[in-house]
């Protein structure tokens, strides 16, 4: 692994202008596969990123809790706010170069066709046919190794619960992720160690600068400039290092503009620039995710394997992936019930503790909105039926473990204790109120500059183009119509190629309109 030649915002003293063909904001799965393949096509590429830069050797050192501090957006405690009877969802995205890609589990799904169909049939976006982003799902892939987790590397942990699981007839199916050499160090979201997960900053930005793109890190951007309904290119400030807050102004022209901030952030620096369409920062999805703790008397040393390595899609058309996680027990046993001797003797329990979750493909109930600091207010509204499916796939995944012979089982349920049986969790058949969870989580946030077949429909086009104004793409989950079920970083990523591509093929028209 070699570092980056990342120009530092927080080093430069004097102001930055620059004249560059395309500038992408954000450097994570969506920014950076866009700026490789315009960077690749031959155009000059400027990609910004407010987050800092890290080396992987770097950040694959450091223990979690460095990594949240530095590399996670509001060090990883920023919410989705629940309104009505919805849980407070812990919403998590990376800050730094490579984005939320260096900090995701690294799993691999291609969207759903039936999704894609609902896309094509009902939403009139007749572009976005399996058969026509097959090819970029393929590129991606090879650009990133996208591999079968091998059974071997899935720990006591995984294995006990897919036994379960298999006694109740739920099959399970080994996961796919963008990984190379992988030994299983159980800690994807916190930089991997050995640099085996091929992250955007392993896989496609060192690319991007060989082919003489330049990444700008630390880098706020504040607006998107623009005249006569075009944009002309962006501005910011550049982030101090000792104070953290914006100082020193850069402007960057351009003949396209691509945003890739995001779904928390993309919304909100369209609605700053003057673009404020009643689909802006609304719509958004979030795949509401949980995850249930097993006690078993044997050590299960759920650290020791892949951190993500099964899934079930056995629920698919009830909105629900069961997928197997793991993370480092010092995070897992923040969020354990009790205090004092009652938190810490399940603490002292770890090595024989198992984990497994699931996820809810969610209709669009979220918003962003612009708020008094840097970070924007977003808001949840969770619908019956998906309440439904989040207290359905606990008790699935509580009975999994029963099945497997474990001894108690711990929900993500204010006021609940250990449940030491499968007919303990039958209350969660009547869905007790929503509001009761102590833990939600997503990791997945889409949809809130949606791609739509007309301007009276979404934000963007088929081709990722703004409809209000010309020259300005947004290449990032927030693009996403719809919820998907599945992961979203080979999503994204494989959309983000096509609107790029689209880009390199229309240039000249594109460059032609340019002021």
């Amino acid at each position: 692994m070699t570092r980056l030649a990342v120009t530092r915002g927080r080093d430069l003293g004097a102001p930055l202008y620059d004249r560059v063909d395309v500038v992408v904001v954000g450097s994570g799965a969506g920014g950076a596969v866009a700026a490789q393949k315009l960077a690749r096509a031959g155009h000059k590429v400027c990609v910004l990123e407010e987050g800092g830069y890290y080396a992987p050797e770097e950040y694959g050192s450091w223990p979690p809790t460095h990594t949240l501090r530095r590399m996670w957006r509001e060090s990883g405690l920023g919410v989705a706010v629940g309104l009505g009877d919805t849980p407070v969802i812990s919403v998590t995205t990376g800050r730094c170069v490579g984005g939320s890609s260096v900090l995701t589990g690294g799993v691999c799904f291609r969207i759903p066709d039936s999704v894609l169909h609902t896309w094509v049939e009902r939403l009139g976006l007749r572009a976005m046919t399996p058969e026509a982003l097959a090819p970029h799902f393929e590129a991606v892939e090879q650009a990133v190794h996208v591999e079968e987790v091998p059974v071997s590397m899935r720990s006591r942990a995984t294995e006990l619960l897919v036994e379960g699981a298999a006694k109740l007839g739920i099959p399970m199916k080994s996961l796919r992720r963008n990984t190379r050499h992988c030994y299983g160090a159980s800690r994807c979201n916190f930089g991997c160690p050995q640099g085996a997960k091929q992250s955007v900053d392993i896989a496609y930005l060192p690319d991007a600068v060989a082919d003489g793109a330049r990444i700008v890190s630390d880098a706020l951007v504040e607006s998107i400039d623009h005249a006569g309904g075009q944009a002309t290119g962006v501005r910011g400030r550049f982030i101090d290092h000792e104070t953290r807050k914006p100082r020193v102004p850069f402007e960057i022209r351009a003949k396209v503009v691509i945003i890739a901030c995001g779904s928390i952030h993309t919304p909100v620096l369209l609605r700053q620039s003057g673009l404020h369409g009643k689909h802006v920062g609304r719509g958004m999805t979030l795949h509401p995710a949980f995850r249930v703790n097993a006690l078993f008397d044997e050590a299960v040393q759920g650290w020791d394997g892949a951190m993500q390595s099964v899934y079930s899609d056995h629920f698919h058309k009830d909105g629900l992936t069961l997928v197997g996680v793991y993370s480092p027990p010092n995070v897992l046993a923040a969020a354990f019930p009790g205090v004092g001797k009652e938190h810490r003797e399940l603490a002292e329990r770890l090595p024989r503790m198992a984990i497994f979750g699931g996820m809810v493909h969610d209709d669009g109930g979220g918003s962003v909105r612009r708020w008094i600091g840097r970070e924007p207010v977003t808001t949840y509204r969770m619908v019956e039926r998906d309440k439904k499916r989040l207290f359905f796939g606990m008790q699935t995944v509580a009975k999994m473990a029963f099945a497997a012979g474990a001894r108690q089982v711990i929900l993500p349920i204010f006021g609940t204790m250990p449940f030491k049986s499968a007919s303990e969790v039958e209350f969660l058949t009547s869905r007790p109120p929503a509001g009761r969870l102590a833990e939600c989580m997503a990791f997945h946030p889409l949809g809130s500059a949606r791609m739509g077949a007309s301007e009276g429909d979404g934000v963007v086009g088929p081709t990722g183009e703004v409809w209000a104004m010309s020259n300005l793409f947004v290449c990032d989950g927030s693009v996403l119509p719809t919820s998907i079920g599945v992961n979203s970083q080979l999503p994204v990523m494989a959309v983000a190629d096509k609107i790029a591509t689209g880009i390199c093929d229309d240039w000249s028209r594109l460059a032609g309109r340019a002021r």
